[in-house]
């Protein structure tokens, strides 16, 4: 039998002590017998997976070794566990063991309570370094830093400069671009499916560049890829509307840069159209697909499971717009044998821990589908008179120019964004504010609202001439309504209607125009 000597170094670094002096210090404690040695370079010790430290356990098994030295203690484990393991093969073999800077005797009920109190504090050392590791690539991402991975299609890399210090960004590529572009293009049509654009593609024999096979899971997961969009104040408010922690400030999505998604610190959702809790970093290189088309297609992303679940004949297209007005959850459809066959009932009415007793009435399907339909006439009627009074209306382009409007309109958006923060900032100071900062919250809360109101009316005036075409298109639909498909009914509600709300026989519709 013999001491076996075990080192082990996960990265050569000059304040680290390397193998070789390990084995140095190692040595002295066998006072010249003999000794073998076992070597561990490149691996951590947060576990045992080490071909070295394996080929000694292995020896200690066959009896062949009756001491095990080591520099230090952490340097064989920084498992709490492993090292608890490792302890109880070292006595069931008759095995000692040595620490030849820390002198430790395992023989002892004192040197036991000591090793268990360093190896916790190994430990503690571990996790603290991994920390610092984790905290310091989140504090690149949020400057822009390229950290490593896949390079999306459409992009290559090429070198820049961030803060003094020289990284990589992507660069567009056109070819690949190109047919991106022409993807976007497609989905945001909702005639197309993922499928159809697959078979376009093959059809025309349009070629991945890159030698890969077009698919829809590989087109899906580019549509959803925020590092194409060319991210102005719309991308900002839809990231926010999804609960995700965006970095930069809304001032800052000119409609120029693309962005990053990072997965964040805290989100343990696996689901990839869950953004709450991911992190939004503007990146340092230019979109080229225009925000509108890929909100189109990112929102159509959204919606693919709740749309394949109700496109069936015997379901509403009004499904997944109206909510219960008592609890706020989603009414869904039941069946009954009765003349009127489909009824809405709340979705939490019933269950276990819930307080909601429903609607406060019988909402049956047909019913509310004439009525809603109703409504969207009536509204767009309010829309048509809307445009014949503003032909009359004199343009305010002037000798700005055409690309003017859509800029300036842009410049409202962002600041009626930073009016809501700051809104939200004042009420957030108002739970123990004294008489004199209250009244002074209520003036500035004031202000700010009478702003708001102000910028959504010219957000609105500015944006007729882009809704007069889509209003038009909507209209068509609605005059053939009893021909439309149920994919193009629901689209039209979409497009219309933000939600419905029902409660003790009253209705209240939010619209989007």
């Amino acid at each position: 039998m013999y001491d076996a000597l075990y080192a082990r170094q996960s990265i050569e670094k000059k304040d680290s002590i390397s193998v070789e002096s390990q084995l140095e210090y190692c040595r002295y404690e066998t006072h010249g017998e003999a000794c073998m040695e076992y070597t561990d370079k490149g691996f951590s010790g947060k576990d045992t997976n080490r071909p070295g430290f394996e080929k000694m356990m292995n020896d200690i098994r066959a009896g062949k070794i009756k001491r095990v030295i080591v520099y230090k203690l952490d340097r064989i484990s920084r498992s709490i566990l492993d090292f608890a393991n490792m302890m109880e093969i070292f006595q069931k073999y008759h095995v000692e063991f040595v620490s030849s800077t820390e002198k430790f005797d395992t023989s002892t009920p004192i040197g036991r309570a000591m090793l268990n109190i360093c190896i916790v504090f190994a430990q503690l050392e571990r996790e603290t370094i991994q920390k610092r590791v984790t905290d310091a690539y989140y504090a690149r991402c949020k400057r822009g830093f390229y950290m490593g991975g896949r390079i999306p299609y459409g992009y290559r890399l090429t070198n820049t400069v961030i803060d003094n210090i020289r990284t990589s960004m992507y660069e567009e590529v056109p070819e690949e671009s190109e047919q991106l572009k022409m993807i976007y293009s497609m989905y945001a049509d909702t005639d197309n499916s993922l499928g159809d654009i697959v078979r376009y593609l093959n059809e025309h024999q349009i070629k991945n560049l890159r030698g890969a096979n077009w698919n829809t899971a590989r087109i899906s997961e580019m549509l959803r890829n925020p590092v194409y969009v060319q991210a102005d104040i719309d991308v900002y408010q839809f990231f926010q509307s999804q609960g995700a922690n965006i970095y930069n400030p809304a001032s800052d999505f000119t409609g120029y840069n693309a962005c990053y998604l990072y997965k964040g610190t805290v989100s343990t959702s696996r689901k990839q159209s869950d953004l709450s809790d991911k992190e939004i970093v503007l990146a340092p290189h230019k979109g080229f697909i225009p925000s509108k088309t890929w909100l189109a297609c990112r929102i159509r992303c959204l919606s693919n499971r709740q749309s394949t679940k109700t496109c069936k004949p015997k379901n509403s297209w009004l499904v997944g717009k109206v909510k219960c007005g008592n609890c706020g959850y989603a009414l869904t459809i039941r069946k009954a044998k009765t003349k009127w066959g489909r009824y809405f009932v709340c979705s939490q009415s019933g269950n276990r821990g819930s307080n909601c007793t429903g609607a406060g009435c019988t909402v049956y399907a047909d019913v509310l589908e004439e009525y809603m339909l109703g409504a969207i006439k009536k509204r767009l009627s309010e829309f048509s008179a809307l445009e014949e009074s503003s032909l009359s209306c004199p343009s305010d382009i002037g000798e700005k120019g055409l690309h003017a409007v859509p800029q300036t309109n842009m410049t409202k958006k962002i600041r009626l964004t930073q009016i809501e923060e700051e809104i939200e900032e004042f009420l957030s100071k108002v739970s123990g504010a004294s008489g004199v900062l209250m009244k002074y919250i209520d003036e500035k809360v004031s202000e700010l609202d009478a702003e708001r109101k102000a910028l959504q009316e010219e957000i609105v005036t500015a944006n007729v001439t882009d809704t007069e075409g889509r209003l038009k298109q909507i209209t068509n639909h609605v005059k053939t309504w009893e021909t439309l498909s149920f994919e193009d009914r629901q689209a039209v509600v979409d497009t219309l209607i933000k939600v419905i709300r029902i409660a003790d026989g009253n209705i209240e519709i939010t619209w989007n125009i």
